[in-house]
């Protein structure tokens, strides 16, 4: 038994990324079903739904394709589904499965089976007998597929499910209400019940595998892993299980022991990231300034092999603080009138050409909006790249105004309105008729992505960027009008390196957050990052001499030891920055993909930039009213 062993009680594969962690869940499923097919038997798999799966059903698709993986002998049974709902609805499992899996692969209709969300609810008992009975017939599910949701719910098996539970209607909790809600036009109508095998059902899985990949799925593998079996966090009921893996990217393992605080799992050579990730979370855990620290405060916390390797207590303490304190800059450009040791930016080239990557057309104000407005102010040529339309992110109610708006201009100034106006009547004919989650027309998509751009454009004016320093890049992998997006091409990247051949950056911004709800954000960094990799294995000169930094969004912030540049803002700083927020109006007061957190993105942005100085400040650090943070990334 290691010591990761001891506080991991389910054993954990980690991966890079979510494809390599589902390559890995598909290799095994694809070895088990030509396994049973060479000894003739049926192989009874238990399948997820959600975004999670989704990597893993393309790769056994390709498989499929590419090299004969057949599912003749394959009989599936579906974790769950919504109650009630239709077979052909847009949100229902169903449909789901057919569209990532059934469809494109050889299995048996008759071998597929998903709870039936339109049973009548009087003979729901009784259907939920005959499912059990049915995955018993076919001798057990040899190997279950998991998800799990940010409450650690398994299937629907809610917080509060019993270990005992077999297949039944459940009620489904607000969060994981909230948390689907993408799939809806609003909460409201999402089901408030489903049908789900039982966690007993689940147990009796001959093999489990649990997928998580994200940095919103941190918190509840620790929890699963390495807590207490709870009702509370129903997929801790997996450590009962003497044959379950989780299967999890570096974003989802941030918060295991192991990675966290590696130092009290073993042996480790100590980085200068990994000695302040120690010393912060402790001064943290101690509610203590870092020069307050003691030599007892250290051993108490696991921390003696530090002492021993860079003690005395004195030195550590001052080493991080220094080193904190050396990331604290008003120029996020470099400071060009002093050489500044240690600054975290060049003081060469005084005036920067730099490139802000924005996914969405507000993230580059929402996720720094101080440091954007001051490149500008101290001088810098600074360019936007707004990567996306974000045109699925405009309610209907906001179009119509802007066409009434429209309707009236055009009637006010007498203009001709023989193509306008016909726009603007069959738009507001559409979106009065319009069903729910009906994709919108290719004309509405146009309107929303202008009401988008125009607010894109009244920002960097805002701040003070020129007109031809605006670039509305609309990759072309975001256009389907829905959530599900396309797979990124060669197209998207090439966007990018034409961009960044034309500015010749000495500085790349770009989100390094990827939690937002539909991934945008990843594959927006994803074919940013490839095109600099080509730009560099080609020697092109545009990329000569450009750091790259990465900012994070509405969603979460760096942690300390991972900070290399910290933005400080004053209060009428704040208030700039909120102002400039404030002008993508279509976001405002009831955003389209809100999440489960029902603030604005302003108050998520102020929250976040108030909470990070207060760190800072907790650490014994100068006191600020907000800090914007960015970490340096190797391309």
């Amino acid at each position: 038994m290691t010591t990761i062993d001891s506080f991991e009680k389910i054993p954990v594969n980690i991966y890079i990324d979510a494809k390599s962690g589902s390559k890995a869940v598909a290799d095994e499923i694809a070895a088990l079903i030509r396994e049973k097919a060479s000894k003739k038997e049926t192989c009874v798999l238990g399948l997820a739904t959600g975004s999670t799966p989704k990597a893993l059903y393309k790769e056994l698709v390709r498989m499929h394709k590419e090299e004969g993986l057949s599912f003749k002998n394959v009989v599936t049974f579906n974790l769950d589904e919504y109650f009630p709902m239709k077979p052909d609805a847009k949100q229902s499992y169903h449909r789901f499965m057919s569209e990532q899996l059934f469809s494109h692969v050889d299995i048996d209709p008759k071998n597929i089976n998903i709870p039936d969300g339109t049973i009548e609810k009087s003979k729901v008992r009784e259907y939920a007998l005959e499912f059990e009975q049915k995955i018993d017939q076919s001798g057990g599910i040899d190997l279950q597929v998991l998800g799990i949701g940010l409450n650690g719910h398994i299937g629907f098996n809610e917080p509060g499910a019993s270990i005992t539970s077999i297949t039944r209607m459940a009620a489904l909790d607000n969060n994981t209400r909230l948390a689907n809600a993408y799939e809806f036009d609003n909460v409201s109508q999402v089901p408030r019940l489903s049908l789900t095998l039982g966690i007993s059902t689940i147990l009796k899985s001959k093999r489990i595998v649990l997928l998580a990949f994200g940095p919103s799925k941190a918190a509840i593998v620790k929890r699963s892993v390495e807590g207490h079996v709870s009702d509370s966090v129903p997929a801790s009921f997996l450590q009962e299980h003497d044959n379950c893996t989780f299967f999890i990217d570096d974003a989802s393992a941030e918060e295991l022991t192991r990675i966290k605080s590696p130092w009290l799992t073993g042996e480790i050579v100590w980085s200068e990231k990994l000695i302040r990730n120690a010393v912060c979370s402790l001064a943290t855990e101690m509610q203590k300034p870092l020069l307050m620290l003691t030599k007892e405060d250290y051993s108490n916390y696991g921390l003696s092999d530090l002492l021993e390797k860079h003690g005395p207590v004195s030195e550590i303490n001052l080493r991080v603080f220094n080193g904190l304190r050396d990331t604290i800059t008003g120029w996020p450009g470099g400071k060009p009138m002093e050489d500044v040791p240690r600054h975290p930016e060049r003081r060469y080239p005084a005036s920067k050409r730099v490139i802000i990557f924005s996914p969405h057309p507000d993230d580059d104000i929402i996720s720094m909006g101080g440091t954007f407005i001051r490149l500008v102010q101290q001088g810098h040529e600074v360019h936007v790249g707004y990567q996306t339309s974000g045109n699925i992110a405009v309610s209907d109610e906001f179009v119509m105004r802007q066409i009434d708006f429209a309707v009236e201009f055009d009637s006010y100034f007498e203009i001709d309105k023989s193509v306008a106006g016909t726009i603007w009547k069959d738009a507001l004919a559409f979106i009065k008729l319009k069903q729910p989650n009906q994709k919108d027309t290719p004309e509405i998509r146009n309107i929303k992505g202008m009401i988008r751009r125009t607010e894109a454009r009244a920002t960097c004016r805002y701040v003070g960027v020129k007109d031809e320093n605006m670039h509305f890049m609309n990759l072309p992998f975001y256009e389907t009008g829905l959530i599900q997006k396309n797979p990124p091409t060669d197209v998207d990247v090439k966007i990018h390196m034409d961009l960044i051949r034309k500015v010749k950056p000495h500085q790349i911004f770009a989100a390094g957050d990827f939690a937002d709800p539909h991934g945008t954000h990843k594959v927006c960094f994803d074919v940013m990052y490839e095109a600099l990799k080509r730009l560099k294995a080609e020697n092109d000169e545009s990329i000569a001499d450009c750091t790259l930094w990465l900012y994070r969004g509405a969603w979460a912030e760096w942690d300390m030891w991972d900070i290399d540049m910290a933005i400080p803002m004053s209060p009428d700083q704040v208030l700039q920055k909120r102002n400039g927020i404030f002008i993508h109006q279509s976001q405002k007061d009831g955003v389209v993909f809100q999440g489960s957190d029902s603030r604005e993105f302003w108050q998520r942005a102020e929250d976040r930039n108030a909470g990070t100085a207060k760190l800072f400040d907790d650490l014994g650090l100068p006191q600020y009213a907000a800090l914007e943070a960015f970490m340096k990334f190797s391309y």
